[in-house]
């Protein structure tokens, strides 16, 4: 194995360190701006990244082509930069490199900490109130409402960590600016803005679990930490293990972390999160998960210290494929703590009035390290190490061990080490830190996540008694001070090099060049650096004149450009920086000279033009228009030609008005190799799929219940073909939808997989992933499928996998097109000859058929209202018409869609498959505005007896229905279930029990009316198994009852008494009065008063029964998961 170290500073050193006793070759690599770094000198090998700063070690592609041209098959990423990078993981997989740290998959599952709260809910770990996954500003306000009173709420990154994109709100007013300052921090550090909100519990522990698992199924904890000490959500000390935890709460903490990461068959280092109450309950505190992270943590020293593991060579080792057992670390075997260890992150950095810590940079002069037993430095310092502002502010991590189990000896042996810490020419936090270790309250262990914002005015350095240095320098031999009477003298106290005053390379010394009235710091004409950066571009020069809001400078910090403009108008009189320079906050840059006679009108005369298009924005206006139809006109003439709208024209009729917005629509087919990108652009808009998010029947339902995520085809761009970029597409949609419960319309028109992609590096392309997470939607948003025209292969079967298919009479839908059938030796045929409509309306393929694609946006839209909820007005017809639907003679055949038409609220009904199964009526309907499925026998077929088509149909709705809660109406008129040998043939017997399996388990409320007949197996299959088992059952005056039809009970009961009639006139006389007997025992009035039916009712009041029974039982509960597992796409 040879390993390229994907990282710098004192992690690279602790995995060269380890690799290098491991008898293992190391590459290192470093940035432009920091071949001065040690680790560049420590590493076997070093090799220079192009680029500065920090997106020098994001390059992902870069570190792997620079890991394969020196022989390097392991990367280890070690914390930050690409450590939990999910993409950089699945590209050394791709290329043959071991990636030295958890699986794609589990990198993928923890790095979202919304699905890592879902997990942790799924082993039945507790977590803290939180929102279901990322929010919008909408749901983070829903969310803290619907808190009580006072209570906080924290925002968090779904991604990442280290305190970036997080705030704690304790108003509803402050919520908005902080979201968006949370979104913007998280979308710079993680490239994701996305984030979630938790209830924040004030005075908590951090308390977080080592986990290590060899990916063989053994998962062990090697303890905990306790990282309560913090600033700005960033660890300052941590402690193992944990003074303060009892046996037994420990034991339920670390048997969490155990059981959530058994679950993703950890492999490799993770580190599991945890609040914990500071009430101290003992056995009984109260705690809850919060995050994990899948990579090794900063403060991995101090686990090493107390359990004797070196976890780096643990990391490399488990790569290599070897297990726990082979480790040392048999599960078996029990590895306790020896002692304390006590970890300090030492910064560059200094303070301001709020206690905010400001990243500081520059040379060090001095640098010497406490040694001794019991101490460790991790560092990356040297004297003369010239540090650079790109970086993360850690210098150094101090970390102190003591094998006494009382905690004040390693608190002592730490306290000593800083002092024996000698840093000069940068400040650091060290005075802090010993503010910190010898206050009363760590000592005793009663700190909490906000103990420093609490005894923030004691920890200062400056409100603190001075601590002893136990090292030598000059100020310890020499103390001095400078001479007042020298007005020059200040500028010589301080210095610490050779460099300017201000203690940095490069620029002008500023103190003896202008008027000691321009060094007042609140003065207008000084402009000064507000924070630590990097000089970029000076755009004045002395002697110009400047405006108020003038750009006068602009500087790099925190890796965005600032500009500096001037306070007033004036004259620049002196610039002491140069392009290039470091600065450092407060530091004087530019002096300007107070022009009062400049007028303000003239000061502000540069007015923004609102109505001028920049050329960057120009330049995108232009690829934009190119996607729309009327810079393709040739491609609609041609839908025109067919009847057909473009795939554009209806996502625009779907949508309600200026709602939808395109993900996706610059992406171009994966063709680069072969086509000049201006031809992609032109010839393959969109990759030939549009998608984006809209909403749907906005008039009628809120926000949340509108939301809908649309894609379709483009048949115009590569007859709508499936190339791989809108693969991704898709991916990217899917996900959307799964993560934010988004119901999805899909118009699948095309061609299926398309062949002629060359952009990959593939050969059968059956990990793209698009179907699963497509059908993984299943049962948990409403799936519309469209089809206008052809669809086949790959298309079909997304539309197939769909709830419901809605299609023209032109289509034609097949698992294979023309090409396919040929290729397979199954003859010549025409596109329109595979699955026209003829076929695939009959056999159920397709659930509504319809005349073009107006009416089928239009019936989409009506499909989805169902599932968005109730209406506030409707209208209805005379229910009185329902007494004459039902004829006095019971052998008097009628429409039972018009008894479904006249109980519904008008025109409200909407049948599904109804030229499929026709002994079974399957459709939605209102009442009241309330959303129901009806389930009806049809006894213009079979009499109502069910057959297996009419069971299939029928168990498929109560599925789609239980899946979103929406009840159910059974109206019985059947004479049971069909009977015969040719029946038998298609598999009777197993179909129609679906009925009753899936009635029996039904979660919604439903209703049984009988109409008329009810007999049997039959009439139990409509009634869920029993007729105890609906919310009611019912029956109009018409209803007749019996375990069998009359005629066959009556032949099967006493066909001794009919056969020993010889008359064949008296047999059939005596044949039909028992007949009439059996009837007038199965009437529903005789029936009801044996208590099988809960009673016989006026027909105009089944609408008030029904909404009667359905306002009396509980509302569906909410739910954060699928009811079901998916929706049987038969």
């Amino acid at each position: 194995m040879k390993i390229l170290v994907a990282n710098r500073g004192e992690i690279a050193l602790r995995i060269m360190r380890a690799a290098a006793e491991m008898s293992i070759e190391t590459t290192g690599v470093y940035s432009e701006d920091d071949a001065g770094s040690l680790h560049r000198l420590r590493a076997d090998h070093a090799c220079p990244l192009e680029g500065r700063g920090a997106l020098a070690y994001l390059d992902s592609d870069q570190m792997i082509d620079v890991a394969l041209k020196n022989g390097c098959d392991a990367i280890h990423p070690g914390y930050g930069f690409l450590s939990e990078n999910v993409t950089f993981a699945e590209k050394c997989h791709e290329r043959g490199i071991t990636f030295i740290g958890p699986s794609v998959d589990t990198l993928a599952k923890l790095g979202d900490k919304a699905k890592a709260r879902s997990l942790a809910v799924e082993c039945g770990v507790p977590i803290l109130k939180g929102t279901n996954g990322a929010v919008d500003l909408d749901g983070a306000g829903a969310f803290f409402a619907s808190l009580p009173d006072r209570h906080s709420v924290m925002i968090k990154a779904v991604s990442g960590g280290g305190g970036r994109g997080m705030r704690i709100v304790d108003k509803m007013d402050a919520l908005e600016d902080a979201f968006n300052r949370c979104q913007s921090e998280a979308l710079q550090a993680f490239g994701n803005n996305a984030l979630y909100l938790e209830e924040y519990l004030k005075k908590i522990r951090h308390i977080e679990v080592q986990i290590v698992g060899d990916g063989k199924g053994n998962v062990r904890h090697l303890g905990e930490r306790e990282c309560s000490i913090q600033r700005q959500h960033q660890k300052l000390i941590e402690i193992a293990p944990s003074p303060s935890l009892s046996r037994l709460l420990r034991e339920k903490i670390c048997g969490d972390a155990v059981r959530m990461a058994s679950a993703l068959h950890y492999k490799n280092l993770g580190t599991f999160e945890f609040l914990v109450s500071s009430d101290f309950e003992g056995d009984s505190t109260s705690y809850a998960f919060i995050e994990a992270n899948p990579r090794l943590q900063v403060e991995h020293t101090i686990t090493e210290e107390v359990m004797d593991v070196d976890l780096v060579k643990c990391q490399i080792n488990i790569a290599r494929g070897k297990s726990l057992a082979e480790l040392g670390l048999d599960l078996s075997v029990e590895i306790k703590p020896q002692g304390y260890a006590i970890e300090v992150r030492i910064n560059m950095e200094t303070m301001d009035d709020n206690g905010y810590a400001i990243p500081v940079s520059g040379r060090l002069k001095a640098f010497e390290v406490p040694s001794g037993r019991g101490v460790r430095v991790d560092t990356f310092g040297y004297s003369g190490y010239q540090v650079s502002p790109y970086y993360d502010s850690l210098l150094a991590k101090l970390i102190c061990h003591s094998r006494s189990e009382q905690f004040a000896d390693v608190l002592k042996r730490t306290y000593r080490a800083l002092c024996e810490f000698r840093i000069e020419g940068i400040p650091t936090n060290i005075p802090f830190l010993q503010n910190i270790l010898t206050h009363p309250d760590f000592s005793a262990q009663k700190i909490h996540t906000v103990f420093v914002d609490d005894h923030l005015k004691v920890l200062t350095p400056d409100a603190s008694a001075p601590h002893q240095s136990l090292f030598y320098n000059e100020k310890t031999r020499q103390v001095t001070k400078p001479d007042a009477n020298d007005p020059l003298a200040v500028l010589d106290y301080g210095k610490t090099s050779d460099t300017a005053a201000t203690g940095f390379e490069g620029g002008q010394e500023y103190g003896d060049i202008l008027p000691s009235h321009m060094e007042n710091k609140d003065d207008p004409g000084v402009l000064k650096a507000a924070m630590q950066g990097v000089i970029v571009s000076i755009d004045v020069k002395n002697g110009d004149s400047v405006k108020t809001g003038q750009q006068v400078i602009v500087m790099n910090a925190m890796k965005m450009e600032h500009v500096i403009k001037a306070k007033s108008n004036g004259v620049i009189k002196g610039i002491v920086v140069s392009e290039g320079d470091i600065v450092m906050p407060g530091q004087p840059m530019v002096y300007l000279e107070i022009n009062a006679s400049l007028k303000e009108a003239e000061a502000s005369s540069d007015r923004i033009d609102l109505t001028m298009i920049r050329a960057d924005l120009k330049e995108v206006e232009d690829r934009h228009d190119i996607l729309l139809d009327a810079a393709r006109p040739e491609a609609v003439e041609k839908r025109r030609k067919l009847g057909l709208r473009t795939a554009r024209e209806n996502i625009e009729d779907l949508c309600d008005e200026g709602s939808f917005i395109e993900y996706g629509g610059l992406i171009v087919a994966a063709r680069r190799r072969t086509q000049a990108m201006e031809e992609l652009i032109r010839k393959t808009p969109a990759d030939g799929l549009v998608t984006g998010l809209g909403q749907v029947n906005r008039s009628y339902f809120n926000d949340e219940k509108s939301r809908c995520l649309v894609m379709s085809y483009d048949y115009t761009v590569l007859a709508g073909t499936q190339g791989m970029n809108n693969h991704d597409k898709k991916d990217r949609m899917f996900e959307l939808a799964e993560k934010h419960r988004i119901p999805l319309v899909i118009f699948a028109e095309g061609g299926g997989g398309r062949p002629g992609d060359t952009d990959m590096n593939v050969v059968a392309g059956l990990n793209v992933m698009a179907f699963h997470l497509y059908a993984k939607l299943s049962g948990l948003v409403p799936l519309v499928g469209i089809c206008t025209g052809r669809c086949f292969a790959g298309n079909a079967a997304l539309l197939g996998c769909s709830d419901v298919v809605i299609a023209t009479r032109q289509s034609s839908i097949g698992m294979g097109g023309p090409a396919m059938i040929e290729g397979g030796g199954l003859g010549i045929v025409k596109p329109d000859e595979v699955g026209p409509m003829q076929i695939q309306v009959k056999n159920g393929v397709v659930d509504i058929l319809v005349a073009d694609d107006v009416e089928a946006v239009s019936v989409a839209k009506n499909y989805l209202s169902y599932f968005q909820g109730a209406l506030d007005t409707w209208e209805s017809s005379d229910q009185r018409l329902l007494r004459h639907i039902i004829p006095e003679n019971r052998l008097r055949v009628y429409d039972i869609r018009e008894v479904i038409e006249t109980l519904a609220d008008t025109g409200s009904v909407l049948e599904l498959r109804q030229y499929f199964g026709p002994g079974m009526v399957t459709a939605f309907m209102r009442i009241e505005g309330k959303p129901f499925g009806v389930i009806a026998n049809n006894p213009k077929y079979l009499s109502g007896a069910i057959d297996s088509p009419a069971a299939d149909k029928a168990a498929r709705f109560m599925q789609l229905c239980d899946t979103f809660d929406i009840p159910v109406l059974f109206l019985c008129d059947t004479p049971g279930i069909m009977v015969g040998p040719e029946i038998e043939k298609t598999a009777l017997v197993r179909h129609c029990c679906r009925l009753f399996v899936n009635g029996a388990n039904l979660t919604v409320p439903f209703f049984t009316i009988v109409i008329r007949k009810a007999y049997g197996l039959g009439a139990m299959a409509m009634m869920g198994g029993s007729s105890k088992r609906p919310a009611f059952t019912v029956s109009w005056p018409t209803g007749e009852f019996g375990g069998m039809g009359l005629e066959g009970a009556v032949k099967l009961g006493f066909r001794k008494q009919l056969e020993a009639i010889e008359d064949p006139k008296a047999r059939k006389e005596m044949f039909e009065g028992m007949v009439k007997m059996a009837y007038e025992y199965g009437k529903a009035l005789n029936t009801a008063s044996y208590f099988e039916i809960d009673d016989v009712i006026d027909p105009a009041e089944s609408r008030r029964w029904i909404m009667s029974g359905l306002r009396s039982l509980p509302s569906p509960p909410a739910r954060t998961h699928k009811k079901r597992p998916f929706i049987d796409t038969w």
